[in-house]
């Protein structure tokens, strides 16, 4: 059995094992500053850990917690229920959206939530225009989102259409298992979004 007076305290922080590391070569062994240097390293981790996680709410692609904040500011409306990631996308298309209008406008904000490349056609004779998703498959999980960003948008008197992207059969007849698995992949585990 060993001897209490020579056991070691185990450093499991990261902070406290820098720590430790200053000190003179004759601590090595000394118990209390062994504990001292894990206790002091525990807190500075905490506190480490607390101001990267407080720096993630500066950007809209990191914030968390901090996305009420955002979209208080930007005057939208904090829907909890909805996923992070459809959330984060509204305050990033807003903040795309500022500007005049055109059909980079609308690309911008269309592709915050599609997550993937947009086109905007328009038909001046009829006073509408067209988003058509070229890379997102289906109907992206937050087009209701997108619509009402739009509609922020556009002027009042144009109408606007958008077209979804579907595989043809023959796509799908030429795919291999695993080609078809990634898109369900992709699709299911909100890489569509």
């Amino acid at each position: 059995m060993s001897n209490p007076s020579t056991m070691s305290v185990k450093l499991t922080s990261p902070k406290g094992r820098e720590l430790f590391s200053y000190l003179p070569s004759y601590y090595e062994t000394s118990r209390v500053m062994q504990a001292d240097m894990q206790s002091k390293g525990t807190e500075m981790d905490l506190l480490y850990q607390t101001l990267d996680e407080t720096l993630d709410q500066f950007f809209v692609r990191t914030a968390t917690w901090g996305l009420g904040y955002w979209e208080q500011e930007l005057g939208i409306e904090t829907d909890r229920i909805k996923p992070v990631e459809q959330r984060r996308a509204v305050v990033e298309s807003k903040l795309r959206g500022a500007g005049k209008f055109s059909g980079r406008l609308v690309a911008n904000v269309a592709e915050a939530y599609a997550r993937g490349k947009v086109d905007v056609s328009f038909q001046p004779e009829v006073w509408s225009f067209t988003v058509s998703f070229v890379d997102t498959m289906g109907i992206p999980p937050n087009i209701d989102d997108l619509k009402r960003a739009i509609d922020d948008l556009k002027p009042a008197h144009m109408a606007v259409e958008y077209e979804y992207r579907y595989l043809t059969i023959a796509e799908v007849e030429s795919m291999t298992l695993s080609n078809i698995e990634q898109i369900l992949q992709d699709k299911f585990a909100g890489g569509g979004a």
